[in-house]
């Protein structure tokens, strides 16, 4: 099967639920008021999948490639703001460990297309 849209990659579908939930625990309380952090991980998340679709639209596979990569790394970024947000008691150690392992889980999506792009 082709893929035509970026939409139908699963990494794309589990970096918008990783966006999702990374919008719900920062708008509200304490989390909401650290304007800095909040915007942080927000655009983490958010680069995540637009990395992925700004990469699949450039129709090169080295360009993919490279896209990819800035996703993974912006997984990464969710991933040590969260420490942040769990020191500082805006989010409990639940929704610290769900939104850990949904940026892990993207992340590890995003390394299986990688190694399939690069031996292809």
């Amino acid at each position: 099967m082709k893929l035509t849209r970026f939409e139908d990659l699963e990494c794309w579908q589990e970096a918008r639920s990783l966006v999702r939930t990374v919008y719900a625990a920062t708008r509200d309380g304490a989390f909401k008021k650290d304007l800095r952090l909040s915007g942080q991980i927000q655009a983490a998340a958010a680069s995540v999948m637009a990395n992925i679709a700004e990469g699949f639209i450039r129709r090169s596979d080295k360009e993919f490639i490279q896209f990819l990569f800035i996703a993974m790394s912006s997984a990464a970024e969710v991933q040590s703001h969260l420490y942040i947000a769990v020191d500082q008691g805006y989010v409990d150690q639940k929704q610290f460990d769900d939104m850990y392992t949904q940026a892990n889980k993207t992340a590890m999506i995003i390394s299986g297309l990688l190694k399939y792009l690069r031996t292809k």
